[in-house]
């Protein structure tokens, strides 16, 4: 079982998104600003991080808080899985070959909307392979 936080400010999507990981066996807390989510993951390290790219303070804040973890002794271990619909919001073209250790430290890169199928095989990969139902 592997604690897991979200912060992404759509509610609908945190709130489905939280059942299928918790279905799946893990503890997952949500945060739905940056700043919540930076205080939430220092008071007690996460195992896994899935971020969204934009919020309303900033449309990329997401790839800052990225930047700040990957920075932290503290946090620069967490996976983080960017789950989000830039390019729908803004056609860049961001993709999983766009991750670097400055620019996008992050593990892995999922669009919105996600299969959740495809979600939990990706945290599943992320924390090791061991799905906690096994």
């Amino acid at each position: 079982m592997a604690d897991i936080l979200i912060v992404d400010d759509d509610v609908d999507l945190t709130a489905a998104t939280r059942l299928a990981l918790e279905g799946h066996g893990h503890n997952v807390r949500v945060e739905l600003d940056i700043d919540s989510g930076k205080k939430a993951m220092l008071e007690d390290t996460p195992d896994l991080v899935i971020l969204d790219v934009m919020f309303p303070e900033d449309s990329a804040a997401g790839f800052g808080l990225a930047r700040e973890m990957h920075s932290d002794e503290r946090l620069s271990a967490v996976p983080i899985v960017m789950l989000t619909a830039i390019n729908a919001e803004i056609p860049l073209g961001f993709s999983a070959d766009d991750i670097d250790e400055t620019w996008m430290p992050v593990k892995s890169f999922l669009e919105k909307p996600v299969d959740f199928a495809t979600l939990l095989a990706k945290v599943d990969e992320m924390l090791g392979g061991k799905s906690p139902d096994a």
